[in-house]
């Protein structure tokens, strides 16, 4: 991509997501928030931050859901601003962003299918960045068969659908979260080598990003594997296959037996050298997740030091989640009156 022609088609919304970037809370709004004494407190903090009257037309008490509901429509509507008017490539690019959305929307609907549970009680617990036009014919299915001869059909998965399982006898309990991973695995890979081409300054700061994120799902996947009849071969065909660990560390990772042997092989690679520094059962120690989350963060504040790139969409909206995370967190908090583990939020900037 030629930095010299970039802001024809994408320098105003690089901008519009340079001045979404600035509102994203500070150290010192965190600070305020974890004082908060009950939530209609936390509400009125927030007025004072970019959020605004975002919680004005909700009326006392409030409640958790309803701030992690008011959050995720922001987000969406800050998101699908810019989506409605950009063009190709950028438009291609978000619409990337959104699989990973539909992915775990499709399989909620999926596994509850599978429990007999009706389409129409799923749909509002769908993410709002992964739901699609073609949803709407999903929702009639009233059986695994039909969902999976829809998904196949008519929405934007279908590509990475029919890599991933042939038959709709595949759909099982046993099967999903494999189903999942295999998913994944297809998008990521895509996403990668979409970025690749794009080349220029947007390759030079998605690639890691995505090549981190394949990492972390291996890692994630060999840890969740313990204990259960998966073969080795099996387990390394689910890992992406466009990270850092790949090819030698996935070999590894597979024949890992335990926790302590996947943290030895993470020492061996310099870009997870320290990843389990911190990481333990302790009451001030932290989780792998939490260090994957910092990490995370770190990469994707950085992207906004560099201009002319795609990285700066996906990082907006991934550090936006984190910090949606963060808020629902402290508010779970002050709502269940136990504040002994309220600072254990992920700070951004």
């Amino acid at each position: 991509m030629d930095m010299t022609t970039f802001n024809i088609d994408n320098g105003y919304f690089e901008g519009l997501v340079r001045g979404y970037r600035s509102g994203i809370l500070r150290r010192n709004d965190y600070h305020n928030l974890v004082e908060c004494e009950s939530l209609d407190d936390l509400k009125l903090h927030l007025q004072g931050t970019d959020y605004g009257p975002l919680l004005a037309n909700d009326p006392s008490p409030l409640i958790v859901q309803t701030i992690d509901e008011r959050l995720k429509e922001r987000l969406v509507h800050e998101f699908t601003h810019i989506r409605n008017q950009c063009v190709q490539p950028l438009s291609q690019f978000l619409d990337y962003m959104t699989y990973g959305y539909m992915i775990d929307n499709i399989i909620l609907l999926i596994t509850g299918t599978l429990r007999n549970r009706p389409i129409a009680e799923l749909l509002p617990r769908c993410h709002p960045l992964g739901r699609f036009d073609e949803l709407a014919t999903i929702s009639i299915a009233q059986s695994p068969a039909e969902l999976f001869n829809a998904v196949m059909v008519d929405t934007p998965l279908a590509p990475f659908f029919s890599e991933c399982v042939q038959d709709e006898n595949d759909l099982d309990e046993m099967n999903i979260e494999i189903l999942r991973n295999k998913l994944y695995k297809a998008y990521l890979e895509d996403f990668y080598t979409f970025c690749k081409n794009q080349g220029g300054t947007t390759a030079d700061v998605m690639c890691p990003i995505l090549a981190f994120e394949a990492d972390r799902r291996a890692i994630t996947i060999t840890i969740n594997s313990f204990r259960t009849d998966l073969l080795k071969d099996d387990i390394e065909n689910l890992y992406p296959k466009c990270g850092k660990l790949f090819p030698e560390g996935l070999k590894f990772l597979k024949n890992a037996e335990d926790r302590e042997e996947v943290r030895r092989i993470c020492e061996r690679f310099g870009a997870y050298k320290d990843l389990y520094n911190g990481v333990g059962d302790g009451p001030n120690d932290k989780t792998l997740e939490d260090k994957f989350f910092e990490e995370e963060v770190k990469m994707l504040g950085l992207s906004f030091e560099q201009q002319f790139h795609f990285g700066v969409f996906y990082a907006f909206v991934k550090l936006k989640e984190q910090e949606n995370r963060n808020i629902v967190w402290i508010a779970e908090c002050i709502a269940q009156k136990n504040k002994n583990k309220i600072d254990n939020y992920i700070p951004l900037f």
